[in-house]
């Protein structure tokens, strides 16, 4: 296996683990601050995830370009210097984003709370805001390290400090929200804002990571740039221009999530408010923002690990004009996506009350939360879509339409949200991000089509074969609940739901997965990889 090969698949690795412990980590910081808390540690991250990626333009991800393309043409040190200059760029860039985040704290919470009639005030609001804005000192320039390394195909560093940051910061955040709650008995608002505050510390943890890396190689690093070949000799200017030009818009593709949650941040109180519902919208804006996501986007994840792990061989088909290669590739791509995400969704939305009352307990919010759950479920498949239509038309050179489709679904997101929160409530918010992501994901699959003069026949055919499967699924799944509920289980309990949930999901899951099996339809999309999936139904 190549150097290359594994670097990749170890950053892969780390990127899921990271994500899953992303996910993990909600079940007992919910059991230990309720919704309301929730909704409050919300309200601080979706601003802070928007000017992180603002604050690092894409940069990280062209130093890696940059410092690849002229460490092969043997100049070491053009991609030393830029990295020099766009380090101290970084954190000039950190620096202005936490003063603006901290200053401008004020000016957001009365926006996300209109009033102080809610379980949290504007002053919660502001004190976790900026409790979060410290993380925004470190990161970018932290970013660009791990940048600098992927330049040199080493994704080591990168993997091992992305995975320490996460683990370093759940820890911190889940004691530190413990001891406060549980042991000193501190408010929720202090809690969460230490909450935010772990950010912080996770990405002190991943500088000391970096640090211990760049001091092991910096003696290889350093014969390298005094043995180098050539010199392009390029000015500081030529350089930026160039890495800009890598970084191009298509970064703002990776926030598109926290564009749409930032603008139900800014309009699902006030519009709750409105008809009378604010009691409860904080409880229902948690789910939307921070507890349902968590479910709704774990299919998400492996459908688009799975698919966008094809983005460089289309890169590399289209690039080498291989348009028979590359046209099975993007379709493949776009079946991995629907063969793993609709009957995840399904099979979400027709358990919602068992899977939130596993994750986050039974209480009586549970009645409200749930079917919120279950109109939000679906709107995975569009999210799943946008992301991995938006990575091919990166892969065929076309990424700046990817930010026009964005541009669109936002401008769809913020005219219909208010309005239909009012004609459907809580549902309206869920209901204006599907319109939204779904027109989005439709303009990149007609973009593409326009590009490649793609066929999307063979992907029609098997969605309706995925569609005939899922609902033989779904019939299943509704019987074995209403078994488990009407005969085996007296009461609701957390041990009942998670019973039921592993029951009817397992079984569900099996039975879909040895339909598309026997088929052939596994084998037909997922490639050599469903022979892993061979022992199973044999």
């Amino acid at each position: 296996m190549s150097n290359l090969l594994r670097g990749t698949m170890l950053l892969t690795g780390a990127t899921f683990l990271s994500k899953f412990l992303g996910i993990i980590y909600v079940i007992p910081f919910e059991a230990l601050i309720g919704h309301t808390g929730s909704a409050l540690y919300a309200y601080a991250y979706n601003p802070y995830m928007i000017l992180i990626s603002i604050s690092t333009m894409g940069i990280p991800l062209a130093m890696s370009k940059f410092v690849s393309k002229y460490n092969a043409m043997g100049d070491y040190q053009t991609g030393r210097r830029m990295f020099k200059s766009a380090s101290l760029l970084m954190f000039i860039t950190g620096i202005v984003a936490f003063l603006f985040l901290f200053f401008s704290a004020p000016i957001l919470a009365p926006i996300i709370l209109p009033s102080n009639d809610y379980a949290n005030s504007v002053e919660d609001v502001i004190f976790v805001i900026r409790m979060v804005s410290f993380a925004l000192i470190i990161i970018p320039s932290m970013s660009i390290v791990r940048g600098f390394f992927q330049g040199y195909g080493s994704m080591g560093p990168t993997a091992v400090s992305q995975v320490m940051e996460q683990v370093i910061r759940i820890i911190f955040l889940l004691a530190s929200v413990f001891i406060l709650v549980k042991v000193v008995d501190s408010n929720t608002t202090t809690a969460v804002g230490m909450a935010t505050f772990a950010a912080f510390v996770g990405a002190l943890g991943s500088w000391f990571v970096l640090g211990y890396f760049w001091k092991m190689r910096k003696p290889f690093l350093d014969q390298q740039v005094n043995n180098q070949r050539l010199d392009s000799n390029l000015t500081t200017k030529d350089m930026y221009k160039e890495l800009l030009s890598y970084a191009g818009p298509f970064v703002l593709v990776g926030i598109a999530t926290p564009i749409y949650q930032t603008i139900d941040q800014l309009t699902f109180n006030r519009a709750m408010a409105h008809i009378g519902l604010n009691e409860i919208s904080e409880t229902l804006f948690s789910v939307i923002a921070l507890l349902g996501h968590k479910l709704v986007i774990i299919p998400v994840t492996v459908a688009t690990g799975l698919s966008l792990a094809l983005l460089p061989v289309i890169t590399k088909s289209f690039t080498e004009k291989q348009k028979d290669v590359y046209i099975h590739q993007i379709n493949q791509a776009l079946q991995i996506i629907v063969l793993v995400t609709i009957p995840a969704v399904v099979g979400l939305s027709l358990l919602s009350k068992e899977a939130y009352g596993s994750f986050y307990g039974i209480s009586h919010e549970l009645e409200i939360t749930a079917p919120l759950l279950s109109w939000y479920a679906p709107v995975a498949l569009f999210y799943g879509l946008f992301t991995v239509t938006a990575s091919i038309l990166q892969g065929v050179n076309k990424q700046n339409f990817a930010l026009i489709s964005l541009g669109i679904g936002v401008l769809i997101k913020t005219i219909c949200n208010v309005p239909f929160i009012y004609l459907f409530e809580a549902k309206g918010a869920v209901f204006a991000t599907g319109l939204a992501v779904a027109v989005a994901s439709g303009l990149n699959l007609w973009k593409i089509k326009q590009t490649t003069d793609i066929a999307y026949k063979p992907l029609f055919k098997r969605t309706l074969l995925i569609l005939i499967f899922t609902a033989f699924m779904t019939l299943l799944v509704l019987l074995l609940k209403w078994i488990l509920t009407a005969f085996v289980f007296d009461e609701t309990t957390r041990l009942s739901v998670i019973i039921t949930v592993f029951v009817c999901a397992g079984v569900g899951g099996y039975v879909y997965l040895w339909l598309c099996y026997k088929s052939t339809l596994l084998e037909r999309v997922l490639g050599a990889r469903a022979k892993l999936l061979s022992r199973i139904f044999i």
